[in-house]
């Protein structure tokens, strides 16, 4: 296995990279999606802080069974398209940084025989619990990456 603590401070700073990163995009461009059906900079960010819900859960999922059956997560079936448009950037900024600092205090006082722990995922040949927040980590730089491609597109179509 691979160093918990390594994932707990990619999950402890993702706030200082992402929340800043947002708030260097214009407010022109924040809500501009680069094509139809792709997300805004607004969008990314905003979905970022949703996905803690689901995290909290699955955690608990962890704690709770002997090998917990993990459901799919598919972001484009939570929320109708465009409804994250709607969500208050602010209040997403503030969530993601509080909820982050909650799921850090408890990831960090887990004891180390609980990222070993086994789930069945649909989706995934295995599945642990150091997996599901080493996917986390490596999500949030994902979508901090798509919200620096839209702060630095230079060609904006039209229509977009």
């Amino acid at each position: 296995m691979n160093d918990p603590a390594a994932v707990i401070d990619a999950l402890e700073n993702a706030p200082a990279v992402v929340v800043p990163l947002v708030r260097e995009v214009p407010a022109e461009v924040l809500k501009r999606r680069p094509a139809p059906g792709r997300w805004s900079a607004h969008e990314h960010a905003c979905h970022l802080a949703d996905v803690h819900a689901l995290f909290f859960e699955r955690l608990e999922q962890f704690l709770a069974e002997e090998r917990p059956r993990i459901k799919p997560f598919d972001p484009g079936t939570q929320r109708p398209d465009g409804e994250l448009l709607e969500v208050d950037l602010e209040d997403a900024l503030a969530r993601f940084t509080e909820d982050r600092r909650r799921l850090v205090a408890r990831l960090r006082a887990l004891p180390p025989e609980v990222w070993r722990r086994e789930a069945d995922h649909p989706e995934y040949s295995h599945y642990t619990l150091f997996i599901m927040f080493r996917h986390l980590a490596l999500h949030d730089f994902l979508h901090a990456y798509r919200v620096e491609e839209l702060l630095l597109k230079r060609d904006w179509d039209d229509g977009a």
